[in-house]
């Protein structure tokens, strides 16, 4: 009976220490579960955090080379707006200077014409030849020409000469006379018209406006034809003003 107890109780010791050891086991096993756990979910954790850092600073690398990028387009955009502006500024100055020039061409010529319209020897198409003057003390030169031409008429029937102004008629030897003048009829100013010593001559004293270059104009009526002129004194000093 003393063996059978023994033998109980070893067994209940062998069983005890079997418990012990798969308890031991089972912490064991418990333990190295968590910790691979925790290993993982760290692992995870800080992949976690690490992949947003490095997609932050991708990000932020991109921000900041795409604003670089921007900022030397803009710079290049800028260059070439100057230039635009500058190629425009330019521009608009040749320009000015060009119509400048012409401006100043056209006042040139006009000035030129006008001397020329009020110098007998270049009056219209018609060539001048100066002759020997009368003995008139304030004659400076006499010219005339062959080129001179009536200025035409509207009159009709026998010709009657009329020094009332405004009349067809004066209107005609205003015509002759500019025409003999060399100025223009619309510039011209008429200091005296008076008969020329016969019912079909006239003479007429002259100038471009004020201009003190003053001429003395002789005209006669050809019949059909209207009134010519003939002779033209260019005079020292107006008498008739």
């Amino acid at each position: 009976m003393g063996s059978r107890f023994n033998q109980r109780d070893q067994k209940r010791k062998v069983n005890k220490i079997y418990n012990i050891a798969i308890t031991i086991v089972s912490i064991l096993i418990v333990i190295v579960a968590v910790t691979i756990f925790l290993s993982d979910d760290g692992t995870e954790s800080k992949k976690a955090t690490t992949e947003p850092k490095q997609i932050a600073e991708t990000d932020k690398g991109k921000e900041v080379d795409k604003p670089a990028g921007k900022e030397e387009e803009t710079d290049s955009e800028k260059e070439d707006a100057v230039g635009d502006s500058e190629a425009t500024e330019e521009n608009a100055e040749k320009e000015e200077d060009a119509e400048k020039e012409d401006s100043k061409a056209t006042e040139e010529d006009a000035e030129e014409k006008a001397e020329d319209d009020a110098d007998p020897e270049k009056a219209g198409d018609a060539k001048l030849v100066e002759v020997e003057g009368s003995s008139d003390g304030n004659v400076a030169a006499t010219y005339t020409s062959e080129g001179w031409k009536p200025v035409g008429t509207e009159q009709s029937g026998e010709h009657t000469t009329s020094f009332d102004k405004g009349s067809v008629d004066w209107n005609e030897m205003s015509k002759a006379i500019a025409s003999g003048a060399g100025i223009d009829e619309g510039s011209m100013k008429i200091w005296w018209l008076q008969n020329g010593g016969s019912p079909t001559t006239a003479i007429g004293t002259v100038s471009e406006g004020d201009n003190p270059k003053t001429f003395r104009v002789y005209i006669e009526w050809v019949d059909g034809s209207g009134w010519k002129p003939v002779k033209v004194e260019e005079l020292k000093t107006n008498d008739k003003r």
